[in-house]
């Protein structure tokens, strides 16, 4: 053909048209400009085809030159030439090795075609008049000098891709995959393992956060956090990371370990199912589990795998970490407690007769008093729960719970103390004082008490004075009446002179209300078996209390730490004048004109009037004296009980009622009676004043318990060593790549054709394809690739000798 340089081979009947561009001048053509080539039968340019237009001649040539072969759909077949010269076959050039393709063959299984276009990023990088001109001479058709341009595929963009054909540009995804490449084929090690370092650190900093959070929040209240996140929530999300980036470098390193398995320094090769095993170990923990039985224990691989296996508790060791339970806490509000500094009698307007102010008891605790005179007492306030005790006093607790440091307030206290030494027993012949129903004098201004005998025990005093007895009389008023119990005060009532020749117990206190004598038989048949009686001594008489008082739950409760009393020295406060209506005589008055004070320990002086001091005083005057008998009978329905013996124009008795005096816990009851008469004083609202207290509330805290941060922390450092591990041990092989879990290097350095051939070719029953690769053994060899123990397979890297050029070549 003129214009092109002869062939260096000769062909024979060479009926191939060759179509070069028309307008095609060797001339005209400068050095830089480029050359397009317009096929005249298709227009077709050469830069949008692989090769120049080639066509086959209508009429078949009579020699076998061309062996067509009908192309895959989609796929450009190109048709190869065998020519046929008179010479032997020259050494052809090796092309470059094109890219990986997925194909399926005859029998629809997946293998790998190459194409031109397509270069791995760790191939040696050829610059594209290197790839032109080698093109141009072993691809060339025997045109040297037309160039080549290649097609379009679909993993490379192509020129119609640039010109803004199918895809355009790539996206993020694309790119960032494309970095990642790039990076794993960086002779760099961090560069290599970037995304395994990054994602150590990503899962240290997660759980360093959950450490910071929790130190932070430990025996705090629950946060409360926009949008309803809980502390529970954020733990979970941090655990979740954790975890999540925990496993990318176990897996990474565990893929990497694969290809290290196979290129060990010794000479023994590995079995193929090695690869499936360290494959499945890299994607959870059932394959980690089997692997760690296949190494025993005894690799670097082992390591990976029990923490892939242990990294299953990460989630539960996080869940037990944070506990939630319940604690009093301190609130901004406050609580309030009253302390009494003083007490006043309320009274309705001024109580007369005749125009004569008369005295009136204080009618609230003269309430409360008939209770404890007549009963066993009032019983304290039931919560709404019914086992709780409400306060009896005005105080505020804005929560469930309240507490008020030591205070001191004004209060009424009782002490008692035991006398059964003071009694003595006896058979005497006195004034019987003690009858159910004496005669009043004819003024009646007393009462005539008939002398007799009686036999019981005495109150050692100047004065006779039967506690517990019963008469021995016959034929009188009061044959056969028993005396079981007597309550005495240790004063006349009409004078309030002291009882002479008693030697009192409890009498150091100042400004007492009652000071009394109180000794019960229990019954009839141990009084007439003349049995020691219960005898006590006891003083009510104001106090200040030192107080602690909590409420919790609602249930008020309050602990007395210090009472003080008046113990001071001085003259007697009662005055006593006879009352005369006229020249009537009407009976005995008596005043205290002495005001209580009492100092705390404070230095505190609290004080009470003598007219509000009168008008409590007074009260106990309806029970004691008082006498409890029983005439020719056991039971308590004939029982009497005289009280009010001051009132002289008729006797007052109460029949079968309960004395709450004839038991042994006289003490205890006198002081839930003392105990709720300072109630009262502490309620009056014109003389008390509030003690501000702190305010608790049951709240849920933040309980850390660090213990079940162990199992994170250890794999956390265990995969750190792992990984480092596996760095190591990767940079050291030096014909071994990074490729980690990559199945594009499974695919790339895969068993060559022949080799896969042995064991997808089954002759018999006896096994299958993947059974016969279990028991098949390789080894990795530098330079040649997968070597096959016991077999002559060709690795996919070692040149191969053939005896025919092949017959067709196939492009994308």
């Amino acid at each position: 053909m003129p214009g092109f340089p002869a062939s260096p081979r000769s062909f024979t009947n060479a009926n191939i048209p060759i179509y070069p561009d028309p307008g095609h001048d060797r001339t005209s053509l400068k050095g830089d400009e480029p050359v397009e080539h317009i096929c005249p039968k298709c227009s077709a340019s050469s830069k949008d085809q692989p090769i120049h237009c080639i066509s086959v001649s209508p009429a078949p040539p009579p020699y076998n030159s061309v062996a067509l072969r009908t192309p895959s759909p989609g796929r450009l077949a190109v048709p190869a030439l065998n020519v046929q010269t008179s010479g032997q076959w020259s050494k052809p050039l090796q092309p470059n090795r094109p890219a990986r393709a997925f194909r399926l063959d005859d029998e629809r299984r997946t293998y790998v075609r190459y194409r031109r276009n397509a270069f791995s990023p760790i191939s040696p990088q050829i610059s594209e008049q290197a790839i032109g001109h080698s093109r141009q001479c072993q691809i060339g058709l025997g045109i040297p000098d037309v160039p080549f341009k290649p097609d379009i595929s679909p993993i490379t963009p192509g020129m119609a891709e640039k010109a803004g054909g199918l895809f355009g540009t790539s996206n993020l995804a694309q790119k960032f995959e494309q970095k990642l490449w790039t990076y794993s084929a960086s002779r760099n090690v961090v560069k290599r393992w970037l995304m395994e370092i990054i994602s150590w650190t990503l899962s240290a900093l997660c759980m360093t956060g959950i450490i910071i959070v929790l130190c932070f929040h430990q025996q705090r209240p629950l946060p409360r956090w926009p949008l309803g996140l809980t502390l529970n929530a954020l733990i979970s999300i941090l655990a979740k990371a954790a975890s999540a980036a925990l496993l990318l470098p176990v897996s990474e390193a565990l893929g990497q370990l694969k290809w290290n398995w196979f290129k060990s320094k010794n000479k023994e090769s590995k079995k193929m199912w090695d690869f499936e095993l360290f494959d499945n170990a890299s994607r959870g923990p059932w394959g980690s589990v089997v692997l760690l039985f296949r190494t025993k224990g005894r690799s670097l691989a082992a390591l990976g795998a029990a923490v892939t296996i242990f990294a299953l508790a990460m989630d539960p060791f996080f869940q037990q970490v944070v506990g939630f339970p319940e604690q009093w806490r301190l609130q901004p509000t406050i609580g309030f407690i009253p302390r009494a500094t003083t007490y006043i009698s309320y009274v309705a307007g001024q109580y007369q007769m005749d125009g004569i102010g008369l005295l009136e008891i204080d009618q609230a605790m003269s309430a409360k008093a008939y209770h404890y005179f007549y009963d066993n007492g009032t019983k304290p306030v039931a919560g709404t729960s019914g086992n709780i005790t409400r306060p009896e006093i005005p105080l505020i607790c804005p929560n469930t719970n309240c507490t008020w440091s030591q205070y001191e307030s004004l209060g009424i206290c009782n002490r008692c103390a035991d006398i059964t030494d003071l009694l003595e027993f006896g058979c005497r012949s006195s004034t019987l004082d003690w009858i159910k129903a004496p005669n009043p004098t004819p003024d009646q201004s007393s009462w005539m008490y008939p002398n007799g005998t009686a036999c019981g025990w005495y109150l050692k005093a100047d004065d006779t004075l039967l506690m517990a007895g019963y008469s021995t009389d016959l034929d009188t008023n009061h044959t056969g009446e028993v005396l079981i119990s007597r309550s005495q005060p240790l004063y006349d009532l009409f004078t309030r002179a002291p009882l002479q020749g008693y030697p009192a117990k409890l009498n150091d206190t100042r400004n007492p209300i009652s000071h009394f004598v109180v000794v019960s038989g229990e019954d009839v048949v141990q009084v007439r078996q003349n049995a020691t009686p219960i005898a006590h001594e006891c003083i009510i008489s104001w106090c200040v209390e030192t107080l602690h008082s909590t409420i919790s739950g609602g249930d008020y409760s309050e602990n007395k730490t210090d009472t003080v009393y008046n113990n001071t020295l001085g003259a007697d406060p009662w005055t006593t004048y006879e009352a005369f209506d006229g020249s009537d005589y009407v009976g005995v008055g008596f005043i205290y004109r002495e005001n209580v004070t009492i100092v705390g320990k404070t230095g505190y002086e609290y004080q009470i009037s003598n007219w509000t001091h009168t008008k409590i005083l007074t009260i106990f005057d309806d029970i004691f004296p008082s006498t409890y008998t029983v005439t020719n009978s056991t039971g308590v329905a004939e029982t009497g009980l005289r009280f009010r013996e001051y009132m002289t124009t008729g006797y007052r008795l109460r029949n079968g009622t309960y004395n709450p005096f004839l038991y042994d816990n006289i003490t205890a009851h006198f002081d839930r009676m003392v105990r709720d008469f300072t109630n009262i004083v502490r309620s009056a609202t014109d003389s008390i004043e509030m003690v501000n207290g702190s305010a608790f509330d049951q709240v849920s805290v933040v309980e850390v318990r660090w213990e079940w941060l162990s199992l994170p922390l250890c794999l956390l450092v265990f995969t750190l060593i792992f990984l480092v591990a596996t760095i190591v041990q990767s940079s050291m092989e030096q014909d071994v790549g990074v490729w980690k879990t990559s199945a594009t290097a499974t695919l790339l350095y895969g068993l060559p054709d022949d080799v896969r051939k042995m064991f997808v070719a089954v002759k018999d029953n006896k096994g299958t394809p993947l059974a016969n690769a279990r028991h098949a053994r390789l080894k990795w060899m530098s330079g040649a690739g997968w070597r096959l123990s016991g077999a002559n397979a060709f690795s996919p890297t070692s040149p191969r000798a053939r005896r025919t050029p092949p017959q067709v070549t196939e492009w994308d």
